[in-house]
């Protein structure tokens, strides 16, 4: 059984990279994450810094998000993919924030995003 949110729901919400262990975060054009949530469900897409386009699909129980990934990298030839999970929470200004722990190729990362 799913427990329920603290934090609202991330459908057609935009989000942007702040910071991250994988690389170093472009702050002129940091990746930028669009989410969609319905039931459970959250998918989206996300482009920028890094990557030249990728894809998430996962679930939400409660503010914990689990997903899978898959990206292109900026070389148009290096794809990467993985999985992932998130904490939604709520800044001290009310703005949504996901912090996210990952593993890419055997390597733990965290990254942080913040809402537009």
């Amino acid at each position: 059984m799913n427990e329920a949110p603290t934090a609202p729901s991330l459908d057609g919400r935009e989000f942007v990279m702040e910071s991250s262990t994988n690389s170093a975060v472009d702050p002129a054009s940091p990746s930028r994450f669009h989410y969609f949530e319905r039931d459970g469900v959250i998918w989206g897409d996300y482009v920028g810094d890094t990557v030249t386009f990728g894809r998430f699909v996962g679930t939400r129980s409660g503010d914990a998000l689990q997903v899978s990934f898959v990206h292109q990298l900026l070389d148009g030839e290096t794809i990467v993919s993985g999985t992932g999970g998130s904490r939604v929470e709520l800044d001290a200004t009310g703005r949504v924030r996901l912090v996210e722990d990952f593993e890419i190729d055997g390597v733990d990362h965290v990254s942080i995003c913040v809402e537009v």
